[in-house]
């Protein structure tokens, strides 16, 4: 991943004071309050600047009616601008974000060179966890200015959401190299039997202020490109896990991995293939 600068975020996670403040804003009930305030009327002041600071073109969702930031926040994209591919050994990204790619090695995932995690770890299940040995794990990290809605990558059925609770570091670089992020914060994750890519297990990862990960639906059947879900405000991040030869995804992605650079992509675009 690249530099970033540290600011606020190196005061809190970088020096010993940091460190105590930090307990106190990971923790759930303050993105809870948080949640109350963005979810209320009193929030709709800041949905001006907000739009501003991160260049958004609110003519590309259907933005009219907001009532409070979060319905800012969450909006729903235009159809016509996130067209799903559609060919049956396709692999699409499940969501906007910045992709990293990884392998599974004897269970074991480094998404960040510091920090050492297992799949059992992120889903706190090792009989699961043992279907994707040899397997491919994505990791799609969404910024502020990111689309927060996600979907699902191909048709098939679904199990109930597993919550896990947690706290709510944010999922910058920063955060991401000093903490075991992705197993220390709330999470939701849903097994899916897909049509073309076997046992799927998707991971959404909530973050700072991200009070709410808002699955539609419980045991259900889907489409390709359904919506699945969204984050309330905040950066956030989802995770794809693939069985062994489920899925063969562009080298490209592992490669930028390598050089600890995440790549750009969109929901409904190709990704791999089967």
């Amino acid at each position: 991943m690249k530099k970033e600068k540290k600011g606020a975020l190196g005061f809190l996670y970088e020096t010993a004071v940091g460190r105590i403040v930090l307990r106190l804003l990971t923790a759930r009930w303050i993105s809870r309050l948080c949640g109350v305030y963005l979810d209320s009327r009193l929030s709709k002041w800041l949905i001006k600047r907000f739009v501003k600071a991160n260049n958004i073109n609110l003519d590309e969702y259907h933005s009219d009616g907001f009532t409070c930031f979060n319905d800012c926040f969450c909006r729903k994209i235009k159809a016509e601008l996130r067209p799903v591919d559609t060919e049956k050994d396709h692999l699409i990204a499940p969501c906007d974000g910045l992709l990293s790619a990884y392998r599974i090695n004897d269970g074991t995932v480094l998404p960040i060179k510091q920090s050492r995690y297992t799949v059992s770890s992120l889903l706190g299940e090792n009989a699961i966890a043992d279907k994707y040995k040899d397997g491919i794990c994505l990791v799609f990290r969404l910024c502020v200015d990111h689309y927060h809605r996600y979907g699902y990558i191909d048709g098939g059925k679904k199990g109930e959401n597993v919550f896990i609770k947690g706290r709510l570091h944010t999922v910058r670089p920063i955060a991401l190299e000093n903490y075991p992020v992705f197993i220390e914060n709330c999470r939701e994750y849903t097994v899916m039997e897909t049509e073309n890519f076997g046992t799927v297990t998707q991971v959404e990862v909530g973050a700072l202020l991200v009070g709410k990960i808002k699955n539609l639906h419980e045991k259900h059947e889907f489409k390709r490109g359904e919506e699945k879900g969204m984050f309330l405000y905040g950066g956030s991040t989802v995770v794809v896990l693939l069985e062994k030869d489920a899925a063969t995804i562009d080298e490209e992605y592992f490669e930028a991995t390598e050089r600890y650079e995440e790549t750009p992509v969109k929901f409904g675009r190709c990704i791999g293939h089967k």
